[in-house]
């Protein structure tokens, strides 16, 4: 069946936000009095869903509210200075647009983390659904964002495909029966897995394919 729907993942796949994502990491240890993680240990595992992420990257059993305030604190006062969006990731958006073609945005981050990017990058203009961790009652690998995203879209997961760059992304399609491609230029290791995507234009033309 030919895609009408282009869900894409955020951080590492539309925007290179390792150094802010690990910076605001540390900013929420700084404030409980925790010793900074190098840059690797933490983007390393950002996308790895066999680690408690509360207990790994703050040592408590779960993550509380003052740690969401702190890490947005940080993110909020240095996105515009640490963030990028990656070559060629605007005009693919646009592409998508000009086709006519639904674009959504499923990610893990809160609505304020989401919401400040993409109007930093005047990108916000360009989807027509956005689903945050605080949206849904919980994040990738469940499917819940995906399943918000179709319902807003009248789409169904026959008509998607899901665009990331780890395997919280790819359960996340795989439990929501949908199509997915990976990318490699986000934060996870592919190895020489020749079914990752390697650049912008290759997706581009792999998305060609399918609408």
């Amino acid at each position: 069946m030919k895609k009408s729907l282009v869900i894409f993942d955020m951080d590492g796949t539309l925007i290179n936000s390792s150094r802010t994502i690990a910076n605001s990491i540390n900013h929420v240890r700084h404030n409980m009095n925790l010793p900074p993680m190098s840059h690797e240990q933490i983007i390393s595992k950002v996308n790895d869903h066999s680690i408690s992420p509360a207990e790994y990257f703050y040592e408590v059993e779960k993550f509380e509210p003052i740690h969401e305030k702190w890490f947005n604190e940080y993110y909020t006062q240095n996105h515009a200075t640490e963030l990028a969006l990656y070559p060629g990731i605007h005009e693919l958006l646009a592409w998508l647009k000009h086709k006519s073609v639904k674009v959504a945005l499923a990610t893990n981050a809160y609505r304020i983390s989401t919401l400040e990017p993409l109007r930093h990058f005047d990108i916000e203009q360009f989807f027509d659904a956005v689903a945050c961790a605080d949206d849904v009652r919980m994040g990738k690998p469940a499917p819940d964002m995906l399943y918000k995203i179709l319902l807003e879209t009248d789409s169904t997961n026959e008509e998607a495909v899901f665009v990331g760059d780890g395997p919280r992304d790819e359960d996340a399609a795989e439990a929501a029966a949908m199509d997915y491609l990976m990318v490699d230029w986000g934060f996870t290791e592919h190895g020489r897995d020749k079914s990752v995507i390697g650049s912008v234009l290759e997706l581009k033309e792999k998305l060609a394919s399918l609408l």
